[in-house]
């Protein structure tokens, strides 16, 4: 690692960096990274965003459905200062990476304004994502509370339930995190967030919880609360809105009740992170 790429000036609070991030599809980041970015920017910190996917530009739709939306409705929202990196195409791996360490660097120095940059990575393993891990401050992972997501974080005995050896993916961040502490930086906040969670008690939920504690233990992440399974969080995307949105969702009528949960899940997540300003407005 050649230094970090998010640029510190004298006198001046350098931008906190939150990558929501995993190697697995579906489980949520998108979702997070949009509801995460909206609720700092509700209590008046200016946000930007960067998306990294360049295959599904999840985060890049949802905000250009945000702006659509706001101009239609004429209901004024907050946009985050966005940027998009897409993948560079070059004759060697050397050349694409020296260019798309390039463009992440300027996205940076773009948002140097911003309180926060929330960046949102592929479902897979690339180049930018690792950069983006190597820059995290909080490294946010939305995990489906499943036997089949866990394994995105360690391999499992699944007969005994025990943790055999952790994946490709906690060796990329735990490679990424020695590069930051050998450089003087101190290490990523690592949080899993577990999403999809049944508010019915079960064995396999209990035994996955189990997991989970093991996990944190052995690999070296905190365990947060995630998000419910909700039809409101798809419903609000086609309009670039979060549930933090009642005003520009519904003005004027009573609370949802489902939405309402799904804020209190939000706020919960928040004060995980230590957003506690953000959580309690």
């Amino acid at each position: 690692m050649d230094g970090p790429l998010v640029p510190e000036t004298p006198g001046q609070a350098r931008s906190y960096v939150i990558v929501v991030g995993n190697e697995k599809g579906g489980t949520g980041k998108s979702t997070s990274a949009m509801h995460l970015i909206v609720a700092l920017m509700h209590v008046g910190y200016k946000v930007g965003s960067i998306d990294l996917d360049e295959r599904q530009s999840t985060l890049t739709r949802y905000i250009a459905n945000r702006r659509a939306y706001s101009q239609a409705s004429g209901q004024p929202l907050s946009i985050p200062e966005h940027r998009h990196i897409e993948r560079t195409e070059a004759k060697t791996k050397a050349d694409a990476e020296v260019r798309e360490r390039a463009k992440l660097r300027q996205a940076f120095e773009d948002l140097m304004p911003c309180n926060f940059v929330v960046i949102d990575t592929p479902g897979s393993d690339s180049y930018l994502s690792h950069l983006a891990h190597q820059n995290a401050d909080t490294l946010l992972t939305p995990l489906n509370d499943s036997f089949v997501d866990i394994d995105m974080l360690a391999r499992i005995d699944r007969e005994r339930r025990e943790v055999l050896a952790p994946s490709p993916y906690s060796k990329m961040v735990w490679e990424n995190n020695n590069r930051r502490v050998i450089a003087g930086r101190p290490p990523v906040d690592w949080i899993v967030m577990r999403n999809r969670l049944t508010h019915i008690e079960s064995r396999n939920k209990r035994e996955i919880a189990g997991l989970m504690t093991q996990l944190a233990q052995r690999i070296g992440f905190r365990v947060a609360p995630g998000f419910g399974e909700r039809v409101i969080f798809r419903e609000l995307f086609l309009k670039g809105l979060t549930v933090l949105d009642k005003e520009a969702e519904a003005p004027g009528m009573p609370p949802n009740p489902s939405h309402e949960s799904a804020r209190s899940e939000i706020n919960t997540l928040l004060e995980a992170i230590g957003l506690t300003q953000a959580a309690q407005a």
